[in-house]
């Protein structure tokens, strides 16, 4: 019997301890963390920055932000991964389907094409967007869920997926973010390609 609870009481301790949320800071210049006021400080500077901080809260957390450009403080009320943009400008993702290199070429269509724009010019002004569509706009200063498990990918504007393995035999978890203005660069470029060449 004394086993027994001597067990339990190692399994509840393993439980507590685990991770219950994860908060992805993506900020301009330079970003620090202090753990113990849940407090993020950001310094003006070129570039972009990105740090963690790991919750073991079960209750609903407030972390602080703080920028050259204001404050906030910023509820983490579930579990799961959160990004929190501490930049001056507005940031968009979305689920991708990560699988193994392609190493053929693909054709894509101009009606391809023009889907892409136009999905596009609706995820930069915050349409369609919704938990169902795995799809996120994020002001400045706020936060949003991207999904429950602590262990998915999120890559950040300006930075590369490089390779990633299964695990289990299961494909990652990925989400890929981007500064708007990225994504506008991405339109201007796609719409070169629907421009019939002059003859």
């Amino acid at each position: 019997m004394k086993k027994l609870i001597v067990l339990a009481i190692i399994v509840s301790a393993v439980a507590c301890s685990k991770p219950q949320k994860k908060v992805l800071v993506y900020a301009k210049g330079t970003a620090t963390i202090n753990e113990s006021t849940k407090t993020i400080t950001t310094t003006d500077g070129a570039g972009s920055d990105e740090k963690t901080l790991v919750l073991n809260d079960k209750e609903k957390t407030t972390i602080n932000i703080e920028t050259t450009n204001g404050k906030a403080a910023i509820e983490i009320p579930t579990n799961g991964y959160y990004v929190v943009n501490a930049k001056q400008d507005t940031i968009v993702g979305s689920y991708q389907v990560y699988g193994a290199v392609k190493t053929s070429k693909t054709v894509i269509t101009q009606e391809a094409l023009k889907q892409s724009i136009d999905s596009l010019e609706q995820l930069i002004q915050g349409k369609n967007i919704s938990a169902a569509n795995r799809n996120f706009f994020i002001l400045p200063l706020t936060a949003v869920k991207v999904t429950d498990n602590l262990d998915a990918y999120i890559v950040g504007p300006f930075r590369q997926v490089t390779s990633l393995e299964k695990v289990d035999g299961k494909e990652p978890e990925v989400y890929r973010f981007y500064s708007v203005k990225e994504i506008r660069e991405t339109i201007a470029n796609l719409t070169r390609l629907t421009i019939a060449e002059k003859k």
